[in-house]
């Protein structure tokens, strides 16, 4: 690939194939992605406040929302189970990633993280059902949460 601050000469075709107008088009469209400011994406959950962190952050043409749970951000209130925490947790993500201009179809990377290896299975249908047809790289890594109620995070990295 083309770097993005390599244009090609007039009438001479680049290593990548791109004839000077690809090139500098390509350099342009670079230009556009690296002005977009970084931005702050808050859901209301009172851990950001708290705790002093983002539920996302989009920054250029990546959007890393930050490990997310079963709360109910309305209510702060959570479920007891993991299914429904891994639902709730998903419709969270789905609010960052809609407001980062993006959706689940953009996610290249999921990593789930659960204080217990069983409660993961039970979880598949769920995840299936949004992560199927994108087939993200993904990691499940078995570990303790902050708070004993949590029996998932999740965690996504997009691609706008």
């Amino acid at each position: 690939m083309l770097a993005p601050s390599v244009v090609c000469p007039a009438f001479v075709q680049c290593a990548s194939g791109a004839r000077r107008s690809d090139a500098l088009a390509f350099t342009q469209a670079s230009i556009i992605a690296s002005m977009r400011k970084r931005e702050a994406i808050l859901s209301g959950s009172t851990f950001e406040k708290d705790i002093g962190y983002a539920r996302a952050v989009a920054d250029g043409d990546w959007v890393h929302v930050s490990g997310t749970t079963g709360f109910d951000y309305a209510t702060m209130t959570i479920s007891d189970d993991v299914v429904r925490q891994a639902e709730q947790a998903l419709l969270n993500i789905e609010a960052a990633l809609i407001e980062a201009g993006c959706g689940f179809a953009d996610v290249v990377r999921v990593r789930y993280l659960l204080p217990d290896r069983k409660d993961f299975e039970p979880c598949w249908p769920v995840l299936r059902r949004y992560f199927a047809d994108v087939q993200p790289a993904a990691t499940m890594i078995v570990c303790g949460l902050s708070d004993a109620r949590m029996r998932i995070e999740i965690e996504v990295t997009a691609h706008r």
